[in-house]
């Protein structure tokens, strides 16, 4: 057992802490603050990613056709939320989850930083950096936000609040940053304005470390000496047999973009089939805790179906707002890339609201499954309701009002706050206790299948007509919505004790 040197800041914060940021710990201003800046610089970089790669070489962009832009960021989207089930296990048995975060911050950083030189094989460079500097922080920084309150600690659902809150406004100010330099400087001026806001971050995070809980601490469920050793050179030794492998086929011309892509949607198929499989048939499962598998099933592919269409906000929406939507409101001309604002908006204005009128009807709310059907429900309408503005045109040089693709992503919001919520709270409840550590991997896993799904789909975007590609797409969505609402008598009896 390790111990601190004499005259070094203790593992624990002061107790002033306790009440010091709006009567929640102080540590939480610190990891908000490091997600407000993670999610300026992820999403603002998301927001003009797929505009970067369909932009013509000759403006400095990629040259890609907008289906291939589509998929290629939807791609990178699977591997960043695949290698987040790796951070989590890599912070419980190695890092612990400080260093994780920590590290993570870094690598995301480097990586934003590698994209604003305007080089293709930089622009590949960063995206991998991005990918498992994500993989590394995202799963670990809201398990030090739990660390900071003990078990029975009423603060606790408001303090989640505050954070996801602190997510949000990132959401809505890196667009507005990034696209406008991105759309009037350069593309790689956008990318550095996401690598100056992620290294803001780390700087308040590192700078904030004594308000953390457990922050000396060496991973939660550490390997011994022995396995670790083994662990790290063999994880060590993946990594750099993959990467010579890759080259090797990339050099000889067979992993080429598109077969890429194709592999990460296997994996991504692949994985949650491997992970419900091994949880079904373990041993240390009871017969109960598998019978409240079955309905997480359900719940699991609603989750797939929504954030199919929720990712496509950063991908096909914004390739829309670039070629078809007008880009001026009451006299005022703004970058396409600013549509993507208006999610983050819509959530912090609507989040306190919908919790609000779940306070307010208390026991006589919906039960979770029914709040993750019409947060599908919304997801599909906000793509049929694009069907209206762009049907009946003679040609693609049509533009349509600013308000459809905002009342698209009032809807998108709204249903990304009632499904997000309720599916997290859905998953820490019904996964099994022998896996109770690994229930973000279980999420992000239907993250990782939805952008993988997403990275097939969004193929035939320009290849069909613009209706046919929301309407489908929609109806599919919303009759899935549905589907789940009439599993709901079978849901509310084997979900025992979600609500």
């Amino acid at each position: 057992m390790s111990h601190a040197p004499a005259g070094t800041e203790p593992a624990q914060p002061p107790p002033e802490d306790d009440h010091a940021f709006f009567g929640q710990p102080r540590g939480l201003m610190t990891l908000s603050g490091l997600e407000v800046w993670e999610r300026f610089s992820f999403l603002g970089m998301q927001a003009i990613l797929v505009l970067f790669f369909a932009d013509t070489v000759s403006d400095g962009g990629m040259g890609m056709d907008p289906g291939t832009a589509a998929s290629v960021s939807a791609a990178y989207g699977t591997l960043v939320y695949l290698v987040s089930v790796a951070g989590g296990w890599l912070a419980d048995r190695i890092l612990g989850s400080y260093r994780a975060v920590l590290y993570g911050g870094v690598l995301i950083a480097c990586g934003h930083y590698a994209m604003a030189v305007p080089t293709a094989t930089m622009t590949w460079v960063g995206l991998g950096l991005i990918s498992a500097g994500t993989g590394l922080l995202k799963p670990n920084v809201a398990s030090m936000v739990g660390k900071l309150y003990r078990t029975e600690d009423q603060r606790r659902d408001a303090g989640f609040a505050l954070y996801y809150m602190g997510i949000n406004i990132g959401a809505f100010a890196g667009p507005l940053v990034t696209g406008w330099l991105g759309e009037h400087a350069s593309w790689h001026w956008g990318f550095s304005a996401a690598a100056v806001g992620m290294t803001f971050g780390l700087i308040q995070y590192v700078a904030g470390r004594r308000h953390l809980a457990g922050r000396k601490h060496t991973a939660e469920y550490a390997l011994a000496p022995g396995p670790m050793r083994r662990a790290v050179l063999t994880i060590a030794a993946g990594i750099a047999v993959a990467a010579l492998v890759a080259t090797a086929l990339a050099l000889a011309g067979w992993l080429t973009m598109d077969r890429f892509v194709d592999v990460l949607t296997l994996v991504s198929v692949i994985a949650p089939v491997v992970y419900f499989v091994v949880m079904f048939r373990s041993p240390r499962v009871t017969p109960e805790e598998r019978g409240r598998l079955r309905p997480y099933v359900v719940l699991f592919l609603a989750s797939v179906v929504f954030n199919f269409i929720l990712f496509q906000a950063y991908s096909t929406m914004m390739l829309l707002a670039s070629t078809n939507a007008r880009t001026e409101i009451f006299g005022f001309h703004f970058p396409a890339s600013w549509y993507a604002s208006a999610l983050g908006a819509f959530e912090v204005a609507l989040a306190p609201v919908v919790a609000a009128v779940w306070a307010r009807m208390g026991p006589r709310q919906p039960h979770a499954s029914n709040k993750i059907a019409i947060g599908v429900i919304l997801g599909g309408l906000s793509f049929l309701l694009m069907v209206i503005p762009t049907s009946g045109h003679a040609d693609d040089t049509y533009r349509m009002a600013a308000w459809w693709i905002v009342g698209s992503y009032l809807l998108l919001g709204l249903g990304d706050i009632l499904l997000e919520t309720s599916g997290m709270s859905a998953t820490t409840k019904l996964a099994p206790k022998a896996f109770a550590s690994q229930t973000m991997a279980l999420w992000f896993l239907s993250l990782a299948l939805a952008n993988g799904i997403q990275a097939q789909i969004v193929k035939l975007y320009g290849e069909v007509s613009n209706p046919a590609y929301f309407g489908v797409n929609g109806a599919i969505a919303v009759a899935a919505g549905v589907a789940v609402i009439a599993a709901a008598p079978w849901l509310k009896r084997t979900m025992h004790p979600v609500h």
